[in-house]
């Protein structure tokens, strides 16, 4: 098997402890499906090309250059040399500037996540000496490190035998759940629903088990695909789903029927004392 290649090389310092690490990728497209742009009229690939706006022609890539708008139609080019320039200890170091319990991360701004692993025999000591002080701990670390030149908000916590580095989300590309949520109103509902429900639940947990999950669009790609391969009709779409259920507490029972569960039991009503 050929060992990943590292997205990135440097440091991990904690205080005054550092070991050298490497970043590699802990997530892969391989397995999609990809498609390819065609011409309609001959069938074959068309590649996509950098035009001016003005003139409609190709420009090379030699001649191309980022910009940055400062007003309306008004660019200022930056240079690959005035990006190298920059001097950020966060292109070589990943240093740890505050630990976090790992309950209290909120899992909205987890990213894309990152393997960390040793960069040489030599790292390895404080390596694990890192990563098993976190785990006895219950934290994760947060850093930041110039990633695909991008600066990326990062969280460092212990996996297995290694640790995970996440990409986080900045915190103004969150959107506020006060402006989604300040909508929904408090519901009154029988207390036996919540009941049923709880009994559904149970009947289904289980283990996180990712090697489980099933990627249903993919699976009806590849099907479309195949069947147009062998000159069939492709798989029948799903049915769209029905309307709001009326009677909830009929279709919850119905469920728990289906699950071979029985009904429960409505509980005695509490006797009034007599004076």
């Amino acid at each position: 098997m050929v060992a990943p290649r590292a997205a990135w090389k440097g440091f991990l310092k904690v205080g005054s402890v550092s070991c050298g690490v490497k970043i590699v990728g802990a997530t892969s497209e391989a397995s999609k499906v990809h498609f390819r742009i065609l011409n309609r009229k001959d069938g074959l690939p068309v590649k996509s090309v950098y035009a001016d706006e003005e003139t409609g022609k190709p420009v090379d890539a030699e001649d191309q250059v980022k910009g940055f708008e400062v007003e309306k139609d008004e660019f200022l080019q930056i240079e690959p040399d005035d990006i190298k320039a920059l001097k950020l200890t966060s292109k070589h170091t990943l240093e740890v500037g505050e630990f976090v319990s790992i309950d209290e991360i909120d899992t909205r701004y987890l990213e894309k996540p990152y393997y960390l692993i040793p960069a040489d025999g030599a790292a390895l000591e404080a390596y694990c000496v890192i990563r098993d002080a976190m785990r006895n701990k219950g934290v994760a670390a947060r850093s930041c490190v110039v990633l695909y030149q991008r600066g990326r908000e990062v969280l460092i916590q212990p996996y297995g035998k290694g640790m995970v580095m996440t990409e986080l989300r900045n915190h103004n590309e969150m959107v506020s759940q006060d402006s989604v949520f300040d909508g929904l109103k408090t519901q009154k509902y029988d207390p036996e629903l919540l009941e049923i429900a709880g009994m559904l639940i149970d009947k289904k947990v289980t283990t996180f088990d990712p090697s489980k999950f099933e990627d249903t669009y993919e699976d009806a790609l590849i099907a479309m695909i195949d069947a147009k391969r062998r000159g069939k009709q492709p798989p029948k779409p799903a049915p769209k789903p029905r309307e709001n259920v009326i009677n909830l507490a009929e279709v919850l029972k119905k469920s728990l029927e289906q699950e071979g569960l029985g009904t429960p039991k409505k509980s005695a009503s509490p006797k009034r004392k007599t004076a």
